[in-house]
């Protein structure tokens, strides 16, 4: 008798030490299957000023975002000898004689707000607030997160539009 409770009492030990769930720190993993990314461009868009003196550029989603996307906005800020465009990740700082420009941006459900300013009047520098060219993209939030494997640079247009597979032939204007 004394065999079968000691035999029953080590088959629960290695049931429940089987059973434990150990990855990641038991942190549930959570896969946004809903979400295609999109791509949005904002060509030669100008910054208005506003009554406060501030530097803005609005612009509305067609259909509200999924509350689980998350939107990355990259500026034009040149082309290579080739013709690509070089897309720079904003928020970005810029180092001009006048001063520090910053770029910067937020977003809702529906819209995006895309802010110019610094430590000078951004009207000082007319070529960095007139005809700027701005890709918006919408990608699913649980990429950025610690619980996913993905191997993608959010900063790096490139690396986004390749993990994501976007095309330039489905690139939309916003």
């Amino acid at each position: 008798m004394k065999k079968i409770v000691s035999l029953a009492i080590i088959g629960l030990l290695a049931f429940s030490v089987l059973s434990c769930d150990r990855t990641n720190d038991n942190v549930q993993q959570v896969q946004d299957n809903d979400t295609y990314s999109t791509a949005y461009d904002l060509n030669n868009v100008s910054f208005v000023k506003d009554n406060n003196g501030d530097y803005t550029i609005s612009r509305n989603f067609n259909n509200p975002l999924v509350e689980s996307d998350v939107v990355l906005i990259f500026r034009k800020s040149g082309t290579t000898n080739n013709g690509s465009p070089v897309w720079q990740s904003i928020p970005r700082t810029l180092y001009l004689t006048q001063g520090e420009l910053d770029y910067d941006y937020d977003f809702s459900r529906v819209d995006i707000q895309i802010y110019a300013g610094g430590t000078f009047d951004p009207g000082l520098a007319p070529t960095y607030i007139n005809n700027q060219t701005f890709r918006v993209v919408v990608v699913p939030a649980a990429t950025g997160s610690k619980n996913t494997n993905a191997n993608v640079d959010l900063t790096n247009y490139e690396s986004v539009a390749k993990f994501y597979n976007i095309k330039e032939s489905n690139v939309k204007t916003l």
